[in-house]
This record gives C-alpha cells, structure tokens and sequence, in this order.
C-alpha cells in the first residue's frame, strides 16, 4: 500500500459511519442491504462509504450473483496496523529519551 492510500484510509476511518463499516465487517463479509440493515443509513449512502473505503484500500468486493459481497482487505488493515506501530514506538522512544534528558539534569 502507497503512503498516501495509507494516508487515505485514516482520513476514510474519520467519517464515524466508515468506521462503524469496519466495525461491522470485521464480524464477517456482508452485502450492501446486509450492511444498511444494520446501519442508520440508507442503502445508496452505505454504497458510497463502501466506494471511498474500497478506494482506500480497506475492503474488497466480489460478486456474488446480483449482490456484491464487501469484506476488509487483510493488506490495507495490515498496512494501517503497521504505521500504527511505527507511531507507538517512535512514541516510545521520545518518552524513554525524554526521561533519560530529565535524568541528566541535576
């Protein structure tokens, strides 16, 4: 995944009824009116945060006779895991030489 697909997926992951997406596919692959069903939106609105999390790199679809089935993509989630990581142990690091610094000064 590119740095600003990355990028994009925490701006998608902003919007609470993206993040209420991923919630609720991470439970299991659904269909748009599956999602809907469970969602307070409507089915076209869930269609267009499906679009911008897809173009995100955080689902996939396949078809699936008439219906799309939208699951989340293992490599985006993967992906945002890592840079989460990589934030928490700069993190880290900052604090444990931050405190070396504290204890240097007399």
């Amino acid at each position: 995944m590119a740095a600003n697909q990355a990028d994009d997926s925490w701006v998608a992951l902003g919007d609470s009824t993206r993040l209420a997406i991923v919630k609720v596919l991470a439970e299991r692959p659904r269909a748009v009116g599956e999602l809907a069903a469970e969602l307070p939106v409507s089915r076209p609105a869930v269609s267009q945060h499906l679009k911008v999390l897809k173009d995100a790199g955080l689902v996939t679809e396949r078809t699936a006779g008439t219906r799309r089935i939208y699951r989340l993509n293992p490599a985006g989630v993967a992906a945002l895991r890592d840079q989460l990581e990589t934030f928490w142990n700069r993190a880290l690091a900052n604090y444990a030489d931050a405190v070396d610094d504290a204890e240097e000064i007399p």
